[in-house]
């Protein structure tokens, strides 16, 4: 179910305003994968400061609009505890990282120099490297460890996915239809029937 989830992560960048390259995926068990294959979205932001950057590791979604362009990696372990052991073991986890991968990422976004104020300025290289996980351990010395880890191999924050459906459900009116995208008209149902509940959003309660 792994485009699923890349799906719903695409649903909430594209919400907060971004522009989303959801990369084609095929699944051949002959071959290693290819560089561009690594990663699952590219976003841009057109409305973020060129200069912005979000303050902590972690990001929600008020974070949104200080995040200019970044490549995503979603990791969907939802049955799975989330444990500094786990990315120990789990070393593909940072593999859209490398030098080649992400030089592919320039390549799925153009830019033109832009306007500001009657000045020239030229787009920023480079991307944030973002990782969406289940979650974070909540308690330390588990909680610093995994994102000390996570920081030595380069990553620049973590979104979750608790993060990404609360958003989400906020976004959604009963009163309008989403046709065009199965996951919000899916959610603007369980809203209706009062399947989940503001601003607690607990589910089935």
């Amino acid at each position: 179910m792994a485009g699923f989830d890349e799906n719903i992560v695409r649903e909430y960048f594209e919400l907060n305003g971004f522009f989303v390259r959801q990369l084609r995926k095929y699944i051949v068990q002959s071959r290693k994968k290819r560089a561009d294959e690594e990663i699952d979205l590219v976003v841009y932001n057109p409305n973020a400061s060129l200069e912005s950057m979000p303050a902590g590791f972690q990001l929600f979604s008020s974070d949104m609009l200080k995040i200019r362009r970044a490549v995503v990696v979603v990791k969907a372990w939802h049955t799975s505890r989330f444990t500094p052991a786990m990315l120990k073991s789990s070393t593909r986890v940072f593999d859209f990282l490398k030098k080649d991968v992400l030089s592919k990422a320039e390549a799925y976004f153009q830019f033109d120099d832009i306007e500001v104020d009657g000045v020239t300025v030229t787009e920023p290289s480079g991307f944030l490297k973002i990782l969406v996980l289940p979650s974070l351990p909540t308690s330390d010395p588990h909680r610093t460890e995994s994102i000390e880890m996570l920081k030595a191999h380069g990553i620049d924050g973590i979104i979750t996915f608790s993060t990404i459906l609360e958003n989400l459900l906020r976004h959604v009116e009963v009163n309008h239809s989403y046709q065009k995208s199965d996951l919000l008209q899916l959610l603007r149902i369980l809203k209706i029937y009062d399947m989940v509940k503001e601003p607690q959003m607990n589910l089935f309660n």
